[in-house]
């Protein structure tokens, strides 16, 4: 059994799919089954074989290279898209509705179109459906997305000069804090630890575990990596108990020995004894 990872024209998102023997090349254009129905896709990387368990896992899989006809429909989906957009658009000013829409998303089979738009509170929008369903004669879903799923549909390039990880590859949003940040020395200004989207970078949490992890303090280290034996400077106080002086033991070991003779002997501490 082999696996492809292709990515998706909307979300562009790369995913796994099963290729049932079909034989792919990597940009190669195709047609996938999605939870959504068919969607179109290109082939990032070429079928790889994969174990029977990851195979039964991946519930998507690849239905067909893409044919002329999957071009033109292709082509027409993206200028319906452009014109859906501008409609709604023109609807939401005309209700003077609180809400940005963002993007716009045909399915492939033509039978649905979804508004993404975002939003600060609730928006009653069904005045807005019924008018796009008469003016379009389509199925209509609006979406009300957060700023960094806005981020995510839209693209760009981050502060790295790469294309931002949540239009290419992260699936999930993970909680990001400002701890992550101190713990890794960065700057605390929220303006330039911040993406696009306004929130704190997901970046910060790539490495976050491996600053969280205790330090073992250790003495010295051995450049080849390897644990050395204590320095001079822990073993010094050590000697300088253990040396023995010009009278038989080192000088903390024969104060012991008198305080505990005293102990021992409370006439000792007077000095002398009792007279005779």
């Amino acid at each position: 059994m082999e696996i492809v990872r292709i990515r998706l024209r909307k979300p562009r998102r790369v995913l796994c799919f099963r290729t049932d023997g079909l034989a792919l090349e990597r940009d190669t254009p195709c047609i996938v089954e999605t939870e959504n129905g068919l969607e179109w896709g290109v082939c990032v990387l070429p079928p790889e074989p994969c174990s029977d368990e990851i195979g039964r896992r991946t519930s998507l899989r690849v239905v067909r290279r893409a044919t002329a006809s999957d071009f033109d429909n292709y082509a027409h989906i993206v200028g319906e898209e452009a014109r859906a957009q501008e409609i709604c658009r023109r609807k939401i000013e005309k209700h003077s509705l609180p809400m940005k829409l963002v993007d716009t998303e045909f399915s492939f089979d033509r039978h649905k179109i979804i508004f993404h738009f975002v939003a600060e509170n609730r928006v009653d929008f069904r005045e807005l459906v019924r008018d796009l369903a008469h003016d379009l004669r389509q199925r209509i879903e609006l979406r009300h997305i957060q700023v960094r799923d806005q981020a995510k549909l839209v693209g760009g390039i981050g502060t790295c000069g790469r294309q931002l990880c949540c239009s290419t590859f992260l699936e999930d949003f993970k909680p990001i804090s400002m701890r992550m940040a101190k713990s890794q020395n960065l700057s605390l200004n929220p303006a330039k630890i911040s993406g696009q989207c306004g929130r704190l970078l997901c970046c910060l949490g790539y490495e976050a575990d491996m600053y969280d992890r205790p330090k073992k303090k250790r003495c010295c280290e051995d450049p080849s990596g390897e644990s050395a034996p204590p320095c001079a400077a822990v073993q010094a106080p050590r000697e300088a108990d253990n040396d023995a002086g010009p009278g038989g033991e080192g000088d903390a070991q024969a104060r012991r020995k008198r305080k505990k003779r005293k102990r021992n002997n409370p006439g000792d501490r007077e000095g002398g004894g009792s007279a005779g």
